[in-house]
């Protein structure tokens, strides 16, 4: 039997998504039948205390026979969230220009004619109330 350090995985195809300090790669493999399958891995990246970086990788193995049934529940996922949430990033620890889009949106709330309430309702449909979103931490391991 072959040792399974021996067999050496190819990669068909590969694509990387850079995050912040996560990078995410989806990576087309072949088994060893001859098919495809895709894994998707998470690589976060830490600091030692002396300044050295280190990385957590998490991964999923998707095998075509799920590939339906995965994309459909993660869009209806997705959908979910930008329908309760709406697209825009609203957390000063996942947004980079938070602060310039946090000014921006309260200079145009000030600006506001109220003398026209109708003008003042669509502006204020639009706005997004900005509050920092605690995520539960996973670098504790």
């Amino acid at each position: 039997m072959e040792n399974k350090n021996e067999y050496n995985v190819e990669e068909i195809f590969s694509k990387v998504l850079r995050a912040g300090r996560r990078t995410y790669f989806f990576d087309v493999r072949e088994t060893k039948a001859g098919d495809y399958y895709l894994t998707i891995t998470e690589s976060k990246k830490f600091t030692n205390e002396d300044g050295t970086f280190y990385y957590k990788k998490h991964k999923i193995y998707l095998y075509k026979e799920d590939f339906e049934d995965f994309n459909s529940s993660m869009n209806e996922t997705f959908d979910f969230i930008i329908e309760k949430k709406g697209k825009e990033v609203i957390s000063e620890k996942h947004d980079k220009d938070f602060e310039s889009k946090k000014t921006e949106a309260n200079s145009d709330e000030e600006s506001i004619n109220t003398d026209d309430k109708d003008e003042k309702k669509s502006d204020e449909d639009s706005s997004k109330d900005f509050a920092d979103v605690d995520f539960e931490s996973d670098d504790k391991e």
